[in-house]
């Protein structure tokens, strides 16, 4: 009976060395960093050009607008101005109560807040702190 001759499979021995195979994966990298940037590049040119055209789109409105302003669109452009400005003073009167209400809980948990002066109060400061009023 004649022999079979079994073959091994042989482990592949690569010829690069680690050097080598370093900077091959450092030249796909940066390949594929370059295709990263050329398309990102392309986008933001696409991005321009959209904005561009939004921009001249604004520019046609806002001259056509100027040309043409109905006087029923300013007198209700008027009324919700003055809303929003009631709004915003009822805003700041919120706010300063807020943050009193804050600054006087802080003071009953944690006692009453030393402030050291950042520079040195001149003369003239002094005399202006010494003639308000207690409580500003």
């Amino acid at each position: 009976m004649a022999k079979k001759s079994v073959k091994k499979p042989m482990k592949r021995v690569s010829s690069k060395k680690p050097s080598e195979k370093l900077e091959d994966k450092i030249l796909q990298n940066l390949v594929e960093l370059q295709k990263v940037h050329v398309n990102l590049a392309e986008k933001f040119e696409n991005l321009s050009e959209q904005i561009s055209g939004l921009l001249a789109l604004f520019e046609t409105t806002a001259r056509t607008f100027a040309k043409q302003v109905p006087e029923a669109v300013v007198e209700k452009d008027k009324e919700f101005l003055e809303k929003i400005d009631r709004l915003l003073d009822q805003n700041k009167t919120i706010a300063k109560g807020l943050t009193m209400m804050e600054s006087k809980m802080r003071e009953k948990i944690y006692g009453p807040v030393v402030r050291r002066p950042t520079r040195p109060i001149t003369r003239q400061e002094e005399f202006i702190k010494s003639r308000k009023p207690a409580g500003f």
